[in-house]
This record gives C-alpha cells, sequence and structure tokens, in this order.
C-alpha cells in the first residue's frame, strides 16, 4: 500500500537508508535522511554523463523550446538541458514525475506533471491525448522510455528526441562492498530507477547482494515493485512518488 509524506519529518531512528541515486547527486537526499535520524549509506546505481558537442546540443535546444509540447523524463534531464541554454519556452511543458516537474520549477519552467508518476501516467495527461501534427520534443537520455516515445509517435506528433545526457553503471569500490556486506535487516534501500537497481545486481558479488536483499526495499512506483521483487528482494514498501519526502516517509515505516 502506498504511504503519505507526513507533515512533519519522519522519524528515521538510526536506521540504515541506502541510497541508489547517481553518483554526485545524493547529497540532499543524505542531508535529509540524517535530519530525520537516519544513518544515509551511498551506493550509486548509475553515474550520468552531459553527451558531447555542447555547442550542437544547445542548438538542438534551443529550435525544441519552440515546439508545442515538451516532455521531461527525468530530473537529470533537466539540469543537462537548463546546462546547455536557459529553458525559456512557450511550449505546453510535461514532466514524467514530481521531482522531474520540481527541478523544472527551479529554473522557472511550469509543468504538468500525472499523480501516477510513470510513463503511462504522462500519456493520460490531457495535454499528450491528441498530438496530430504537433511539434512534440522529448528530452532524455539514450534508452529507456519507449513507451513515450512509441505511443507520442502513434498519436501524431511530429516527435524530434534530445539526448542531453547519457547513463552508464557506477563504479563501485571495496568501500561499497564492505558497507553492503554489513547492513542490518532493518536497512531501507531506496530505488526509484529500475536501471540503478540492474546495475547493482551486476556488479555487487554474492555476498553484498544476499545482504541488500534482506535489507527493505522502498520503491517510487508499481512499476518499481515489480522490479524489486524480480531482483530478489522479499519486503517491499511503496512510496507515493521519488520525491525525498515521500521516500523517507516510507523509510520510517515499521
Amino acid at each position: 500500500m502506498a504511504t503519505s509524506s507526513a507533515s512533519k519529518l519522519p522519524a528515521l531512528r538510526g536506521r540504515v537508508v541506502v541510497i541508489t541515486r547517481p553518483a554526485g547527486t545524493a547529497a540532499a537526499l543524505a542531508r535529509r535522511a540524517r535530519a530525520c535520524g537516519g544513518v544515509p549509506l551511498l551506493l550509486p546505481g548509475l553515474s550520468l554523463r552531459g553527451t558531447s558537442n555542447d555547442a550542437a546540443m544547445g542548438a538542438a535546444m534551443r529550435a525544441a523550446l519552440g515546439d508545442d509540447l515538451l516532455v521531461f523524463t527525468s530530473p537529470a534531464a533537466v539540469r543537462f538541458a537548463a546546462a546547455r541554454t536557459a529553458l525559456r519556452t512557450r511550449a505546453v511543458v510535461l514532466a514524467v514525475g514530481q521531482g522531474t516537474a520540481q527541478a523544472l520549477r527551479r529554473h522557472g519552467v511550469s509543468a504538468q506533471a500525472p499523480s501516477r508518476q510513470d510513463s503511462e501516467g504522462l500519456l493520460d495527461l490531457p495535454a499528450a491525448r491528441e498530438l496530430r501534427g504537433k511539434r512534440v520534443a522529448l528530452i532524455g537520455a539514450p534508452g529507456g522510455r519507449g513507451v513515450l516515445r512509441e505511443r507520442l509517435a502513434a498519436r501524431g506528433a511530429r516527435l524530434r528526441e534530445l539526448q542531453v545526457y547519457r547513463r552508464v553503471p557506477p563504479r563501485l569500490d571495496r568501500r561499497h562492498v564492505e558497507a553492503v556486506q554489513a547492513l542490518p535487516r532493518s536497512a531501507r534501500v531506496l530505488l526509484s530507477s529500475a536501471e540503478a537497481l540492474h546495475n547493482l545486481v551486476d556488479l555487487l558479488p554474492a555476498p553484498a547482494l544476499a545482504r541488500l536483499r534482506a535489507a527493505v526495499a522502498v520503491v517510487s512506483s508499481g512499476r518499481l515493485a515489480q522490479a524489486a521483487r524480480g531482483a530478489g528482494f522479499m519486503r517491499i514498501v511503496q512510496a507515493e512518488s521519488a520525491l525525498a519526502a515521500d521516500l523517507l516517509a516510507a523509510a520510517a515505516l515499521r
């Protein structure tokens, strides 16, 4: 059953919280976990890299900002796009989830996001339903979001894709492995990316992976719950969203 974020900070009471967000992006979530009384453990499931040829991508982004509809697939898509050019647009802007919409607001862009925070939820938004002849820019990274690409095109969109960054497997060292092997069963593993989860399954040695699976997976969607079950987690809690407040509220549950 999904949980709703609390009006005050959830009490983690010394619980270890494993943060699997991409390398270099987890500091704010770690601070929030500490403020709730938790013990954050950074275990990146991804690394993010900007695409090459900044000048060409900047020109492509400026052209896309003149389209009818912009679709941002992640907070990272917002960050890397904004690094190329100011996100000034008159287009209707859609975000896959609340975290992406929040990132857009920080750049002065108002975006619509579905309550069901995934591709299917976005496709149910009124602005995404009738696209015949409309110019639509899908902004993200190579791979993933195939449902979005196919359905937008099938609805008649004049679709362009801007791959403003790419996802690569993280570099895990001995310290990461030793920290995972010491996890207590009460630890919570925050999961908001199936790709990050799959990378961890592939990269962790068997003893460390067994200890990770013995912890409680806190997932941001039903799709992630299914992925966590497939990866061997037996105890799973679903949060309302991938926002820090919702993930930590779910992590605080007994």
